[in-house]
C-alpha cells in the first residue's frame, strides 16, 4: 500500500492552470524530493495536498483512503502534516506553546519525548518566543510543530530557505532519523540539491506544472536535474 497516491491533479489560481494532470506516488516510508525553479507550481501542489487550495479534477489518496474533499484539518486527523515555505510559526507564542498548537488531533496533550530528544535547543528554549529564534531553530520548531500529530505522509516546503549550510547539514540528517524512526514518508518541495540528495529516495522535476523527470536515487543524473534548476 502506498502512502499517498495522487491522480490527475488539476489546480488553478483563479483563470490560471498551475498544475497541469500531474499524478505521483509515494511508497510507506519513503522520501520523494520535488524539485524545480520557482514558479513551476511546487507550492500550489503541496497546498492542494494539504487542501488550502480546491483541486478543480482529480484525486487525493493517504494510504488508500479518498481525502480528496476533506478540509485540511481532516487531512491532518487522516494522518497528512504539513510545513510551509517561511515556516509560519507563531512568533508571540512560546516554543512550548507553538509544539502544544500542533497536537489537536492528538488525544494526550504531553510533548513527546523524541521532539526535545531530537531537537534539544527546543527544550533550551522551550519558554522564549517563537519570533525570537533564528531561521534554523525556527525551521526546527515547525518540523517539530508537524510531527507530534505523527502523520503518515509528510508535506515539507522549501525547508532550506534562508538557512545557513551547516543547520542544512543538520536538518537534512535529523529527517532520516526520524523517517527510520516514525516511519512516515515524506513529501519535500527543494531548489537545493545538495539536500534532496541527503534526504531523497526518489526525485521529480516539475515543469510549469507538469512532471517532467522522475529518477530513483540509484539512476540520478547530477546534472541533468541542475539543469533543470538552473533559469
Amino acid at each position: 500500500m502506498n502512502a499517498l497516491e495522487v491522480a490527475g491533479l488539476h489546480v488553478s489560481y483563479g483563470e490560471s492552470r498551475i498544475i497541469e494532470d500531474v499524478s505521483l506516488r509515494i511508497a510507506e516510508r519513503e522520501s520523494l524530493a520535488l524539485m524545480g525553479r520557482n514558479g513551476m507550481g511546487k507550492t500550489t501542489l503541496l497546498k492542494a495536498l494539504i487542501g488550502m487550495l480546491p483541486i478543480d479534477s482529480g484525486s487525493v489518496r493517504l494510504r488508500n483512503r479518498d481525502v480528496t474533499d476533506l478540509a485540511s484539518h481532516k487531512r491532518v486527523e487522516a494522518g497528512l502534516a504539513y510545513v510551509p515555505q517561511g515556516r509560519m510559526i507563531f512568533p508571540y507564542l512560546t516554543v512550548e506553546e507553538n509544539l502544544l498548537a500542533g497536537m489537536e488531533t492528538v488525544k494526550e496533550k504531553l510533548i513527546p519525548d523524541f521532539v526535545y530528544d531530537v531537537f534539544p535547543v527546543l527544550k533550551e528554549m522551550r519558554s522564549r518566543r517563537g519570533g525570537n529564534l533564528s531561521g534554523g531553530q525556527q525551521q526546527q520548531l515547525a518540523i517539530a510543530r508537524a510531527l507530534v500529530s505523527r502523520p503518515k505522509v509528510f508535506l515539507l516546503d522549501e525547508p532550506t530557505e534562508g538557512i545557513q549550510p551547516s543547520i542544512i547539514k543538520d536538518i537534512a540528517k535529523t529527517l532520516n532519523e526520524l523517517r527510520a524512526e516514525m516511519g512516515f514518508a515524506l513529501l519535500v518541495t527543494e531548489q537545493a540539491l545538495s539536500f534532496a540528495m541527503d534526504t531523497a529516495d526518489r526525485f521529480l522535476i516539475i515543469e510549469r506544472g507538469r512532471i517532467a523527470h522522475e529518477a530513483t536515487r540509484d539512476n540520478v543524473d547530477e546534472a541533468e536535474i541542475r539543469s533543470y534548476l538552473t533559469i
